[in-house]
């Protein structure tokens, strides 16, 4: 799974032509500890206004569901149903995002604890996961939320030793076509869901800070 990511910038100069061609700007404020419910950076392409990069709560609301409150347990969609099930199925036909990340944190068990480590790809600081959005337009007087959820698959190697999940971690190359709201080649699309390759990662374990959600700062990347 992923509930727990960073997001710092501004782009460094490696990755800029890769987030450059999605034409948003990319000035944001940075966070160490991306939690769920909060409000945090998307890219997405709508018909109205294009490609943006734009604040959506992480968490999906479905936009059948008469309580919000249910977008709490939709932070992540497994990508091996997202085209079955009803939370996301609509979603993945037609409203497909990219949730730029620095790294991304998961917690191993160890005895009886918990040990958090810190994930990231060794040539980038920024990249990009794949993520569905959805429209939830209000019911009894509610304001509408506009929410997002993170795909996942199965670990690879590196990430094995830590958790059997991971999130999707999307190459350049795709984006483009996971973007576009008119590419309706599920199967094709359900291909792009694999595990990235370990050797283009790291992991290592972190101080339990990162575990309060109060908590922010680059500090929380120290190793232990």
């Amino acid at each position: 799974m992923c509930g727990r990511y960073a997001i710092y910038g501004p782009v460094s100069r490696a990755n800029r032509d890769a987030i450059e061609f999605l034409g948003a700007e990319t000035a944001f404020h940075p966070t160490f500890n991306a939690a769920p419910t909060q409000s945090l950076p998307v890219f997405r392409v709508s018909a109205e206004r294009g490609r943006e990069l734009t604040l959506l709560r992480w968490g999906l609301v479905p936009s059948w569901t008469k309580d919000p409150a249910i977008g709490a347990r939709m932070i992540n969609a497994r990508s091996e149903t997202v085209a079955e099930k009803p939370a996301f199925r609509a979603a993945f036909r037609r409203r497909r995002c990219l949730v730029p990340m620095s790294g991304f944190y998961e917690w191993q068990k160890a005895g009886g604890r918990k040990v958090p480590h810190f994930v990231r790809l060794l040539d980038t600081d920024v990249f990009a996961a794949a993520g569905l959005y959805e429209i939830w337009s209000g019911k009894g007087g509610a304001e509408p939320i506009e929410s997002y959820t993170i795909l996942t698959t199965g670990a690879n190697d590196l990430m094995r030793a830590v958790h059997d999940r991971m999130p999707v971690i999307l190459h350049e190359r795709d984006y483009e076509a996971w973007l576009d709201p008119k590419n309706e080649k599920l199967e094709a699309l359900s291909a792009l869901l694999t595990s990235f390759p370990s050797e283009k990662m790291c992991a290592y374990a972190i101080g339990t800070r990162v575990n309060n959600t109060r908590n922010d700062g680059p500090e929380l990347l120290d190793p232990a």
